[in-house]
């Protein structure tokens, strides 16, 4: 609940124009949060907020990034800019509710709350007129998948009388309730076939919405899946090879629509609805290496895909397009950036020294634990995401540069957003027996 309250208590001082002040709470709750005592199962346990490991480091990225969207838009006037500050901390207070939440009932409404914050963004300070389009697709699809989520909880508060995560229910085979419970979800994710409206919200969403789009709200999806396949583990037995099938054949065709993209944040979009389709599928095994794979995956992919788009933002920044048709030679006009678009398209196809390197390990041993054929799929993903990684670095990096101006600085305030996005994709490795105490 202090959590809460000083979340709550902060959004008032976004009046005050000091981007510095608001900064400097930010990291003074990271640090308060990263020193409570978490235990394996339900811990700082109330009437209806807990938490555990899973929503330990969601929170802390919670945290981290919406820290690092406000120090990614600084160019506003005051006044402007005291509406976005407080709409991030809105969407802060939002998300915490939603990863530390017991009650199914209070994680919905929040779950469907943070729709309000992000049309905003995405209207107010998105670049074309198209982001009216986007955020009506935003809107419709979030909606409707969702309302079959909220008449299974109406149906589990008749039958049951309660709504708490920590419950087991009764088993039932029901293939419309599992659909209910997932739909809403694998929409958040997205899964293939409902991942309509990412790269279309991506692309007209400022900087800062699709920071909080990649790093945070996909995330949402999977934190749901984990909860509720805890409370109807025989449905998720029966039906998960649905999904497991469908993401498995999505993830090899949206990786190839990569390939064709003439946007530099439509790819990384996509790509983020691949990686995504890697999260699904492991979690979809129900095995503890799978779940873990797959949490460790939203983890890094929160800080390497937000990253991505701040290399995005930065190339738009000084050649006012996304087209990967001018963006070409930043190798001659920004070198100093260079090595930070190669580490970070390094990170997305899951090089080593990487925590995405890590997760697709424990989720191809899920994989095969689960359907020893899927590594031959799995190795086209792979394989196709090694590939347009590459050429999202080879093809904004080389070239003849289009503009006239030879070489461009990039501000402090650009390296330190980049740096604190990459140590965290390497120091959690270092600190992996955390999870395994």
């Amino acid at each position: 609940m202090k959590y809460i309250l000083y979340l709550f208590f902060l959004i008032p001082l976004s009046s005050f124009h000091s981007w510095f002040m608001i900064q400097s709470c930010l990291i003074f709750l990271i640090l308060l949060f990263i020193m409570s005592n978490i235990n394996h199962f339900f811990s700082c346990i109330s009437y209806f907020m807990s938490m555990d490991y899973l929503s330990y480091g969601l929170i802390i990225l919670t945290f981290l990034i919406i820290s690092l969207m406000i120090m990614s838009t600084v160019n506003f006037n005051n006044f402007i800019y005291s509406y976005f500050i407080m709409l991030n901390l809105i969407l802060c207070l939002i998300l915490f509710m939603i990863f530390s939440s017991m009650n199914m009932l209070i994680m919905y409404i929040m779950f469907e709350f943070s729709l309000i914050p992000l049309m905003i963004l995405i209207f107010g300070w998105g670049y074309q007129p198209e982001r009216l389009m986007s955020g009506l697709y935003l809107f419709f699809y979030t909606l409707f998948a969702s309302l079959p989520l909220l008449i299974i909880l109406v149906y589990f508060l008749l039958k049951f009388k309660v709504l708490f995560f920590d419950l087991n229910f009764n088993n039932s085979f029901s293939f419309i309730i599992h659909c209910s419970m997932m739909l809403a979800f694998l929409v958040k994710m997205p899964m293939y076939m409902v991942h309509f409206w990412l790269p279309k919200a991506h692309v007209q969403a400022p900087v800062s919405g699709s920071m909080i789009l990649a790093g945070l709200l996909l995330k949402i999806g999977g934190y749901g899946i984990i909860r509720f396949m805890f409370i109807y583990e025989y449905l998720f037995l029966n039906y998960s090879f649905i999904w497991f099938s469908m993401s498995i054949l999505g993830s090899i065709l949206v990786s190839l629509i990569c390939f064709i993209q003439g946007d530099l944040k439509c790819m990384i979009a996509y790509s983020s609805v691949a990686h995504m389709g890697m999260c699904i599928m492991s979690m979809m095994t129900m095995t503890y290496w799978g779940v873990f794979g797959s949490y460790l995956m939203m983890i890094s992919h929160g800080l390497c895909s937000s990253a991505l788009f701040c290399l995005a933002n930065i190339s738009y920044s000084r050649y006012l397009s996304r087209s990967f048709f001018l963006n070409k030679g930043l190798l001659l006009s920004m070198p100093s950036l260079s090595l930070l678009w190669f580490l970070f398209c390094s990170f997305n196809m899951s090089c080593p020294p990487s925590l995405n390197f890590i997760s697709e390990i424990f989720i191809i041993s899920s994989m095969i634990t689960y359907w020893d054929i899927s590594f031959i799929y799995f190795f086209f993903i792979s394989f196709f995401s090694a590939c347009f990684s590459f050429y999202l670095f080879s093809f904004s990096q080389h070239g003849i540069n289009s503009y006239l101006y030879n070489c461009s600085y990039g501000f402090v305030r650009e390296y330190l957003l980049l740096f604190i996005h990459l140590l965290p994709i390497f120091f959690i490795l270092l600190n992996m027996n955390f999870f395994f105490y």
